[in-house]
């Protein structure tokens, strides 16, 4: 069986004093609230992010619906479900739990090329979660999400590079 770090002589204490360094910034990311000056209107496709416990670091896909007032939207989900799933959940949100969504970063699915320790997000579970390329074995890249502490195998086709929205433009982390 192929190592977990296939081509690259790290130790097991490098490697783990590495995933640990990252995970506090990826932990800080994910638990803090957007920063965002960005009036969403009806109609807008954004992102929002979870605050719940067991759902931080994911995002997910939702339309404006209408504004509240200058701190609350109302929100259709595009893949989260009712509990009877007959329909689109919608919900309220804070501003500080949305972004717009991120730029496409790919032409074709065979241009992305990840590295150990890259910060990703992996599309699962019907949203976007955050995470870390903790080891790579063939075509499956193994992501470790400190929020949840799993460390899951997916291939590359549902993963994108992580990216902030800060000072309203989009960083690639």
């Amino acid at each position: 069986m192929a190592s977990i770090n296939e081509g690259k002589n790290y130790s097991e204490e490098d490697h783990q004093s590495r995933i640990a360094k990252i995970s506090r910034t990826v932990k800080r990311i994910a638990f803090k609230k957007q920063e965002t000056t960005k009036t969403f209107q009806k109609g807008d496709d954004v992102e929002v992010a979870s605050q719940e416990y067991g759902f931080i670091g994911s995002y997910y896909k939702a339309t404006i619906i209408s504004s509240i007032d200058n701190n609350k939207y109302w929100v259709k989900y595009t893949s989260l479900l009712t509990d009877d799933e007959s329909a689109p959940l919608k919900g309220v949100v804070t501003a500080s739990e949305l972004r717009p969504l991120p730029p496409e970063q790919y032409e074709t699915m065979s241009e992305k090329e990840f590295f150990l320790y890259d910060m990703v997000d992996v599309f699962a579970n019907d949203g976007w979660w955050f995470g870390i390329i903790s080891g790579i074995i063939g075509q499956e890249y193994y992501v470790y999400f400190p929020t949840t502490t799993d460390n899951i195998a997916y291939p590359s086709n549902v993963l994108r590079f992580h990216q902030e929205w800060l000072n309203e433009k989009w960083i690639l982390l």
